[in-house]
């Protein structure tokens, strides 16, 4: 008889990574078996996009904000996956019963989240593609490309503030209880304004855009804009340099944040049980 395969069990940074990919997947795979997503997901905010550039053209606004909206049309996917996907996500697990599964699995909380940032970006970046993808040959949008480089580096920091944020936002909403869904619902329009997404932050004025720049789109799509419209680098609110570093910043402070929220939750909620009783 043949003895029994032993099983290898993980631990420490192989642990990490399984769990985030344990748990990107179903967003992953998810996204391709519901095809209605992605009409919704995409048609309805071209819509929102489109009347921007119609407000502008119509006003006789310069040609390079058509490019602003259309990017910024494509950045609000994520912004809106960080807060329905990844803010509230701890609340409505703890309302659907996963919460406790969470908690009680030897995988962290921190790799958990992660994993829905990741499977959360895949599926959102479809969305922004195809955004702006069809806004740019819809309203022959041109586009000159400063560093590619540089860019793909402003994406990716901005997106590591951005899902960092996301992360330490779901122990805030987790802790607010059913306040949760009204803190989401009150964080989505004042964004759009604060951080700029169909103008230039800098219309705002100085100290507005300077407090504005707590969130990292802010920044992020004021750096990408400079570096893709590179024609009138007049509009940028700091130096694409300045907006770089602050964004690295940002990213440690909000990851640092993340991490230090979701231990301390885990660990209340190992030791008295208070973020996972049902309500009765």
């Amino acid at each position: 008889m043949l003895p029994a395969e032993r099983v290898q069990k993980a631990t420490g940074l192989r642990l990490f990574w399984y769990t985030i990919w344990a748990r990107a997947y179903p967003r992953i795979i998810g996204s391709t078996r519901e095809k209605s997503w992605l009409f919704f997901e995409t048609v309805l905010p071209l819509m929102g996009t489109a009347s921007y550039v119609f407000v502008y053209r119509a006003i006789g606004a310069p040609e390079a904000y058509t490019g602003f909206v259309v990017l910024g049309g494509a950045m609000t996917a994520f912004w809106l996956n960080v807060l329905w996907a990844m803010a509230s996500q701890l609340y409505w697990d703890k309302d659907g019963g996963n919460l406790e599964l969470y908690v009680v699995s030897p995988g962290p909380l921190m790799a958990i989240l992660l994993g829905m940032a990741v499977g959360g970006i895949l599926m959102t970046a479809t969305r922004a593609v195809i955004i702006l993808g069809v806004c740019s040959f819809l309203f022959n949008v041109s586009y000159q490309i400063a560093s590619l480089p540089l860019l793909v580096l402003i994406f990716v920091v901005t997106m590591a503030a951005l899902y960092g944020m996301g992360m330490m936002f779901a122990s805030i909403f987790l802790a607010a209880g059913r306040e949760a869904w009204h803190i989401s619902n009150l964080l989505q329009e004042p964004i759009y304004l604060a951080s700029g997404f169909y103008f230039p932050v800098k219309a705002m004025g100085f100290w507005i855009a300077t407090f504005a720049s707590v969130i990292p789109l802010t920044l992020g799509l004021d750096a990408m804009r400079q570096l893709i419209f590179a024609g009138d680098p007049t509009l940028g609110f700091l130096s694409v340099e300045v907006e770089l570093i602050i964004l690295l910043v940002l990213s440690v402070v909000f990851i640092y944040g993340a991490i230090k929220m979701l231990a301390k939750l885990e660990e209340i909620g190992r030791r008295e049980g208070r973020l996972i009783e049902r309500r009765r």
